[in-house]
């Protein structure tokens, strides 16, 4: 990434992430979300395969939504959620590609994808965004309303429906394929080999 990129102001996305909104972004951008998104892991994805697989209805739109990996914890009195960090996206790399091809536009969570989700990303013309490991305390501040709108009794891992404001969150994997942990990884070896140049 040049030095004048990594300086670069975040870009400011009001969601829904449109086809049209996802296409220009690139890896490595710095991008501060504000509208909808929604709470999903692993639990809550398997009834979601489940209901598709009974042509059921989902308890949210598909088309252009964008789905956050996390079970926050329960919200302090005051507050409308608890510590909301991401986890582990690869956990979720068994359905992805189904929901990307039904119009899901957005996914974000922290680690590298398969192969297989990287192709249906750039298939739908999605992104896949990193969020900060660590720091849900920190993340839950840009969350404005939270409401669980599916599976309650699963706890921490039912499928809420977020309301955000400058949501921060890096394009891991862009609508092209580019991969920022993939090419990150490149670049610091070069560089630790002497041969790249900012």
């Amino acid at each position: 990434m040049p030095a004048a990129e990594a300086f670069s102001p975040p870009r400011r996305i009001e969601l829904p992430l449109t086809r049209e909104k996802a296409a220009p972004l690139r890896a490595g951008d710095r991008l501060l979300l504000s509208g909808v998104i929604y709470t999903a892991r692993d639990a809550a994805h398997r009834r979601l395969d489940a209901l598709l697989d009974g042509k059921q209805p989902l308890p949210f739109p598909l088309e252009d939504a964008c789905i956050y990996y996390s079970g926050p914890s329960p919200a302090p009195p005051g507050m409308p959620i608890g510590s909301a960090g991401p986890t582990t996206s690869y956990r979720m790399d068994a359905w992805a590609p189904r929901l990307l091809m039904l119009g899901l536009r957005g996914m974000i969570g922290k680690g590298d994808r398969s192969d297989e989700v990287i192709r249906a990303i750039k298939w739908a013309g999605a992104v896949y965004l990193g969020a900060i490991g660590g720091a849900g305390a920190l993340l839950s501040g840009c969350i404005t309303e939270s409401e669980v709108i599916a599976f309650e009794d699963l706890g921490t891992e039912a499928i809420r429906r977020l309301t955000v404001k400058d949501f921060p969150a890096t394009v891991a994997i862009d609508s092209r394929g580019g991969n920022l942990y993939r090419e990150g990884r490149r670049g610091y070896l070069a560089d630790r080999q002497g041969g790249f140049t900012p």
